[in-house]
């Protein structure tokens, strides 16, 4: 008899359950699907989603994955449960989910990718983005766009739309150093990130972290890399778009966010 097809239908449950649960789980979901896809080199064609590489200690002991080891730990019962479907696929799968279930648009999603059955598949730490690479606007543009962006073969109007994803989540102080949310609905995906970037007078926090900008409230924050969007001439244009349009800001996002899913070796098209 033919091998019954992996049961996607059930795993995207499970995950949508995990969130309804806890909606705070659905943009670490989204990072976990993020960091899984954005190793990808475009001209040694390696890293990617394809492997599902992040499960492996070596990969989650990367500077951009700290705090990741837990949300792989918490997705291990639906890979038991889900055992056919891999963790290329499950994680991000996750993504797809987190984004829908924030109210964010319907990601295209393709399933067969192939685990990676060693850890040698892992890729180099550094090919994730950095919030500052400490030398001002003009180092952290170039750090987005060569290092990693146009790396994976993305281009500046990419860049922006991918970077409204910072809507979800907040950053933490014992995973990345940073603190605090970058909007006031941290589960709720839409084009207010753009808004807050141009209309909110933003300062450098005074604390004992890392550089980061504060809004008059101290309660919400933006990155060096958030900042430099709108420093920047040429992202800055998109920044502007989107915060007028969110329709336009979830029709680019969906589309890049499907194209970053699917950087890396896929064996095999369901």
């Amino acid at each position: 008899p033919a091998l019954a097809a992996p049961d996607y239908a059930g795993a995207k449950a499970s995950l949508k359950a995990m969130i309804d649960a806890d909606p705070n789980i659905g943009p670490t979901m989204l990072r976990l699907a993020w960091h899984s896809s954005g190793t990808y080199d475009a001209m040694t064609k390696t890293g990617g989603s394809g492997g599902g590489t992040i499960r492996f200690k070596e990969e989650l002991a990367h500077g951009g994955n700290a705090g990741l080891d837990k949300m792989v730990a918490k997705l291990e019962p639906i890979h038991t449960q889900f055992a056919d479907v891999s963790y290329a696929d499950l994680y991000t799968l996750a993504g797809k989910v987190a984004i829908e279930a924030a109210g964010g648009p319907t990601i295209t999603w393709r399933a067969g990718r192939q685990d990676a059955l060693s850890p040698d598949a892992v890729t180099p730490d550094g090919r994730l983005p950095d919030a500052d690479k400490g030398k001002g606007p003009g180092a952290n543009a170039k750090h987005l766009r060569m290092d990693v962006f146009y790396r994976m073969g993305f281009n500046d109007k990419e860049i922006v739309a991918l970077s409204g994803a910072h809507a979800l989540g907040r950053a933490h102080p014992d995973a990345s150093g940073y603190d605090g949310p970058w909007s006031p609905s941290p589960t709720a995906l839409n084009n207010a990130y753009y808004n807050l970037l141009l209309n909110v007078p933003w300062t450098v926090k005074e604390w004992k972290g890392p550089e980061q900008f504060e809004d008059p409230t101290g309660k919400l924050m933006m990155l060096p890399s958030d900042i430099v969007l709108i420093q920047d001439k040429a992202f800055r244009k998109y920044v502007v778009q989107y915060s007028k349009d969110n329709a336009l800001f979830f029709k680019d996002f969906a589309a890049a966010t499907s194209k970053l899913f699917e950087l890396g070796d896929r064996k095999s098209v369901v």
